[in-house]
């Protein structure tokens, strides 16, 4: 994947992605003769299966806590989980695109009536080792004003939404916050909401969907941090 030059070294820690569709009554068996074809063509994708009553899950044995790697077929979704997995976000596209061009061959989806992607990274500012300071001081500008509250915030985040527009038809949803486990870390989370994908037409939209809402990470959100982080350089 092409990105322009990053202003930061990303470490992501999760990717997250829902593929809905017209509900469907739920069939494990289809999602079963799956992760069998898996495991006698090659090395599966997924090594487990199971039944839940969300519906069946195909999952990943992990070590780490707090670590997730599933996909959870639903009656109206399919939802793909990789949290402190490793994985990358190439990684991830080849991941979910395999599962889906085989799961529409056996389950009768014809449309995904829409797709939601989160993308959860940490990235450390260049010149303040608190992002809690970079936050107060570095982006927001604040001095004193906080003791009126009569304590420290122990967290400073902003949200920002981004609707869709001439020329950008996808929403994104965008959480900059310090990070409570690490306070070195600023913690940054992009959801990209996209429109329906015909599944006859073919499904590199899906492919291309997690794409652009990592791009938007690390090429706009990331360049947005560091007109703040570059200001105290001068």
């Amino acid at each position: 994947m092409a990105l322009r030059v990053m202003h930061y070294t990303p470490r992501t820690i999760a990717f997250l992605t829902d593929l809905m569709h017209p509900p469907l009554t739920p069939d494990p068996r289809p999602i079963q003769r799956l992760h069998n074809a898996q495991f006698e063509a090659s090395e599966p994708v997924y090594k487990s299966f199971n039944v839940t009553p969300e519906g069946a899950v195909l999952s990943n044995p992990v070590n780490a806590p707090g670590a997730h790697s599933s996909v959870t077929f639903t009656a109206d979704r399919l939802r793909f989980r990789e949290e402190l997995t490793g994985l990358t976000v190439d990684e991830f596209v080849q991941r979910v695109s395999t599962v889906v061009e085989d799961v529409i061959d056996l389950i009768p989806i014809q449309l995904f009536t829409a797709q939601q992607v989160t993308i959860r990274t940490l990235v450390n500012p260049r010149n303040f080792k608190d992002s809690r300071q970079f936050l107060k001081a570095g982006m927001f500008g604040f001095d004193a004003e906080t003791a009126d509250f009569g304590r420290e915030p122990h967290l400073y985040g902003i949200r920002m939404v981004f609707p869709p527009g001439q020329g950008e038809p996808n929403a994104h949803s965008l959480r900059i916050e310090s990070f409570n486990s690490d306070p070195r870390s600023v913690y940054v989370e992009n959801q990209g909401s996209f429109g329906p994908t015909v599944v006859q037409n073919g499904i590199a939209a899906v492919g291309e969907n997690i794409a652009e809402t990592y791009r938007f990470v690390v090429e706009r959100a990331l360049a947005f941090l560091s007109h703040f982080d570059a200001r105290q350089e001068a």
